[in-house]
């Protein structure tokens, strides 16, 4: 029988995902086949599948760092949020977009899609890992509850449950997560975690040994905060801005509503002597070397919010210096800085047009088909953006962008699945503007060293030397190797390799 390990948190942010990454390479260690699952998860940083579905980017994380190609068994329900509701991915497609009543009424075909999908990956797997969603006990939402207690339940999975020491009151967060926990859900938990500690952990034995008494389970660990472990944030509230100080070259991200995929740029952000930084006001641009403006999951209330706070003219003036920054749209970003952006059938707000920044000569027009593709391809324009290099990435968005009589497109890619061949994104007339429905084009050290060698150019700096080039899967396989031994070195497993019946490899 599949053996079931699931990890909640008493709070969002709490290090649920890299968790469940730890546990799972834990337990490959004991030479088990193992996999990742979350039956819901809420968040804008999704990826796309080689069959085309839409999940969760943490479980592709998790799936990867097990060595597996993810599917959408591994996270069947997805939720996007709008403004209102949410759209709703079921095994990796769109189910439409629903209010939170709406989202209720649905949620009996949302278990049958998620029991059917643990289903399946019992029936390949040893083991797996679950992954919970916020806190088990929220009282307002316990009934409708798909995720936490009752997946747990439905997979007779030994339960964890780690608190982050950052938000303050740890020990009231796990003492009081364990009261609002009812009689038969307690049997469930094993031990708690604390996790993100910074200093001397012996400042916190009196604590731990009360939680023990309090509740007759114990903390299993103390775990470190280490940067060398962590994996991708999950949403925005986590993102980071790099350090300034040793900067050669920056790039300005424009923070909009509902950003979206903003793991795009992780692989930049750790490229040496060049800083990322996300901006929310004109008046935090100053002079960066690139201007991004990233994906989001609502184009049309990002323009709203843009011409509200004075971004529209900033934007055009930036683009019209003599000398001034590269800028570049990705997905949602690239619609923005077309010509129009069409919505017909209200996929995302009232039916109707609107003007873009006008400054790719592109339209968009919403429909009701998602476009999922995961692609590889080539540069194919010269002048600036000609790089000369080739791309891999995949594509997430609802529109479809056409270029005017004359433009320009800047890729020609590969869709899998279907092996189409398709031009993508558009130059403008000078050069200096470009976009591409394309996410993860920065994990390719290839693409990454031609771009930040061309903004280097620019400031007359010499190229980076080969060894600062890692690309992102080079970096992350490095990372996942680390996660089993932090496990191991900071956390007391006995208690779980017990509760799940195993006997520990040595």
């Amino acid at each position: 029988m599949t053996k079931a390990l699931m990890i909640q948190g008493t709070s969002s942010h709490a290090g649920k995902s890299v968790l469940a990454a730890a546990f799972g390479r834990w337990l490959l260690e004991q030479r088990l086949r193992v996999a990742p699952f979350k039956a819901q998860n809420m968040s804008l940083n999704s990826f796309v599948t080689l069959q085309g579905e839409e999940i969760a980017r943490s479980q592709a994380m998790q799936a990867e760092a097990l060595g597996l190609e993810p599917t959408a068994d591994m996270n069947p329900i997805l939720l996007k949020p709008m403004d209102p509701g949410c759209q709703v991915i079921v095994r990796g497609k769109p189910a439409g977009v629903m209010s939170i009543q709406e989202y209720y009424a649905f949620q009996a075909q949302a278990w049958r899609g998620i029991t059917e999908s643990y289903r399946r990956l019992a029936t390949e797997y040893d083991a797996i890992v679950l992954e919970g969603a916020g806190s088990p006990v929220e009282i307002n939402l316990r009934d409708h509850d798909l995720v936490n207690m009752r997946m747990a339940d439905h997979a007779d999975a030994v339960v964890l449950l780690v608190a982050d020491i950052e938000r303050g009151g740890v020990f009231a967060q796990l003492i009081g997560t364990w009261e609002l926990l009812a009689r038969e859900e307690r049997a469930r938990v094993a031990g708690f975690m604390i996790n993100k500690f910074r200093g001397d952990s012996s400042l916190l034995d009196s604590g731990l040994e009360y939680v023990q008494k309090r509740t007759s389970r114990p903390v299993l660990g103390v775990l470190p905060y280490d940067p060398a472990v962590q994996l991708d944030e999950e949403d925005s509230l986590g993102l980071q801005q790099s350090e300034l100080s040793s900067a050669e070259i920056e790039v300005a991200v424009l923070r909009l509503p509902g950003i979206s995929n903003f793991t795009d740029f992780a692989a930049l952000a750790r490229v040496p002597h060049l800083a990322v930084r996300y901006v929310s006001e004109p008046e935090q641009l100053y002079s960066p070397d690139l201007l991004i403006l990233p994906g989001t999951r609502t184009t049309l209330r990002a323009l709203t919010w843009m011409k509200a706070n004075g971004w529209l003219e900033s934007i055009r003036q930036l683009s019209a210096q003599n000398g001034g920054p590269l800028i570049l749209g990705l997905c949602g970003g690239m619609q923005l800085l077309g010509r129009s952006i069409e919505d017909p059938e209200g996929v995302e707000s009232s039916p109707g047009r609107t003007e873009g920044l006008g400054l790719l000569e592109i339209d968009t027009r919403f429909g009701p088909t998602k476009m999922l593709y995961r692609v590889e391809g080539e540069v194919i324009s010269s002048g600036t953006w000609g790089l000369g290099c080739s791309v891999i990435g995949y594509e997430v968005h609802q529109g479809v962008s056409r270029g005017r009589e004359g433009t320009s497109a800047w890729l020609r890619l590969r869709r899998h699945p279907g092996d189409e061949i398709v031009e993508d994104g558009a130059i403008s007339a000078d050069g200096r503007v470009a976009g591409t429905y394309i996410h993860g084009l920065f994990d390719d050290a290839r693409f990454c060293r031609a771009l930040v060698d061309l903004l280097r150019r620019r400031r007359g700096l010499a190229p980076l030397q080969e060894p600062a080039w890692l690309g992102q899967r080079e970096y992350w396989t490095h990372r996942y190797r680390q996660l089993g031994g932090w496990l191991r070195e900071h956390c007391d497993l006995r208690p779980v390799s017990e509760a799940m019946g195993l006997k520990l490899q040595s």
